[in-house]
């Protein structure tokens, strides 16, 4: 139940952010207060004891499953390259090798580049979503680290090329 309290949340309440997160949980003085999850739209998910609108401890759980440990965290480290999908359900033959976590993989529109949250065009140095919508600007160094180690939809021929 919501009561409000001068206007602020208190007690059990379901907030929705304007990014599409949704927070459901206990809330104080219009904070985020007690237990609560936070509910992203890739699917992922944030459970927490907040207190005062700061999260004090909390799982973060991918949307694939995956639960991040912040002490044992060995996914995709320098021992097991595997995404958690070839750990969940086996490892494809060698002709058939998994790019992303995602099988199959997102379709990279021509020239831009799969950043994880959405696609970056290096012309305009915009992300939008996966649905198209904007998220942001890149400053240098995120375009340098997006040129450098992401998946690109390729514009352009790599490795040997023929002689004609």
């Amino acid at each position: 139940m919501i009561s409000l309290c001068l206007y602020r949340m208190e007690g059990k309440a379901k907030y929705i952010l304007r990014t599409e997160t949704v927070y459901v949980g206990e809330m104080k003085d219009g904070m985020f207060h007690g237990e609560g999850t936070l509910y992203y739209p890739n699917g992922s998910q944030y459970d927490a004891v907040w207190e005062n609108g700061l999260a004090i401890k909390g799982t973060y759980t991918f949307a694939d499953g995956l639960h991040y440990d912040e002490k044992n965290w060995h996914y995709c480290d320098g021992y097991d390259r595997r995404f958690f999908t070839e750990i969940r359900n086996g490892l494809k033959p060698a002709a058939m090798a998994q790019l992303t976590n995602m099988d199959p993989p997102r379709k990279i529109p021509k020239g831009w580049y799969d950043c994880g949250d959405g696609f970056y065009n290096p012309v305009t140095r915009v992300i939008k979503d996966y649905r198209n919508r904007f998220l942001r600007n890149a400053d240098d160094d995120e375009h340098e680290w997006i040129t450098r180690t992401c998946r690109k939809g390729y514009d352009e021929i790599v490795g040997h090329r023929p002689k004609l």
